[in-house]
């Protein structure tokens, strides 16, 4: 029985725990971390206790210990290279979806291969394109479409990245933060402030986690448009003025959440399809963008506090493995 170091979230902060790592078994590997990564929205929201209860089980990770709200080992972006297995494997760069810590023992099923030209520190973001990916399933939009996308954090990003590459569309990226212009100029995407997008809009991607985004999504759309709220506000009630434009204009808001393939696509792809897809549009080296800090893995109960208050401000922030 080998030992590994583990981050959970206790209530009281976060610690450093151990854990024991068993020996893999047929059809088994031991994966050795090299690089995990903080889920902004959803990690922050777990480290504050803010999984409302009717939601414990739908947002359990797939390799979550513990139970919400506390204590509780919570993640799922993690890149390693696999010491020990499958001889088409070992020594291979891998992605599964693992919470932070430093080596695991996993189904051989439960990792990919990182294809060529992926560097493994931006294969940390495949759980975040994976969400992307499903969203626009969900929204499909069409050739020449005007989409805007609010809330430039990890998901609106790759969203709008997805997008600035579907022909012909009119693709904004907006956020209150005009620090994030940088971010759309070297993903491809023009930036707005809000008060500056461009109405008229066949289609709107909400991912701002907050109600003014929201309201502000709906009166961007034309007639008939369609906001996707990608957002996850936890046990925050949001309260929308729907008696104007969203009734007269016959507009619609409908949710995407990764938790399971789009209807759009569940006939015809499996999770593993899904991520696969996300891993090869990870190789164009725009993403980079999207990772703007790091810390190594022994200060991460330091790190995600801040991260979670606002004082460190991140979008992807990337956690590092001797």
């Amino acid at each position: 029985m080998r030992t590994a170091n583990a981050f959970w979230t206790t209530g009281a902060g976060g610690e450093l725990r151990r854990a024991e790592v068993p020996a893999p078994g047929d059809d088994e590997v031991l994966v050795r971390t090299l690089y995990s990564a903080v889920s902004r929205g959803t990690e922050t929201l777990v480290f504050a206790g803010k999984v409302p209860p009717d939601q414990h089980d739908v947002m359990r990770a797939p390799f979550q210990e513990g139970d919400f709200p506390f204590p509780v080992k919570y993640g799922y972006l993690n890149v390693g290279v696999v010491e020990e297995g499958p001889e088409d494997l070992r020594g291979r760069a891998v992605f599964c979806l693992y919470p932070h810590q430093t080596e695991y023992v996993v189904p051989r099923s439960a990792v990919v291969p990182l294809p060529d030209g992926l560097p493994p520190r931006r294969a940390v973001l495949a759980g975040t394109v994976e969400t992307a990916v499903n969203a626009l399933w969900d929204a499909a939009p069409l050739i020449g479409d005007r989409v805007s996308v609010i809330g430039a954090g990890m998901v609106g990003c790759s969203v709008a990245a997805l997008l600035a590459r579907l022909p012909g569309a009119e693709v904004e990226l907006i956020d209150v933060d005009p620090a994030r212009a940088a971010v759309a100029e070297a993903l491809g995407v023009p930036f707005r402030a809000p008060q500056e997008a461009e109405g008229g809009r066949d289609l709107v991607i909400h991912a701002s986690a907050t109600e003014r985004g929201l309201r502000r999504a709906l009166e961007l759309l034309r007639p008939e448009g369609t906001a996707i709220e990608l957002s996850w506000y936890g046990d925050r009630p949001v309260t929308l003025a729907l008696g104007g434009t969203f009734h007269s204009g016959r507009l619609t808001i409908r949710s995407s959440q990764v938790g399971t393939v789009s209807p759009a696509r569940s006939s015809s792809r499996t999770y593993a399809d899904r991520l696969a897809l996300a891993l090869r549009l990870l190789r164009d080296p725009a993403f980079d963008a999207l990772i703007t800090g790091e810390s190594p893995f022994d200060q991460l109960p330091a790190v995600l506090p801040r991260l979670a208050d606002g004082s460190l401000p991140a979008l992807c922030h990337l956690i590092t493995y001797a």
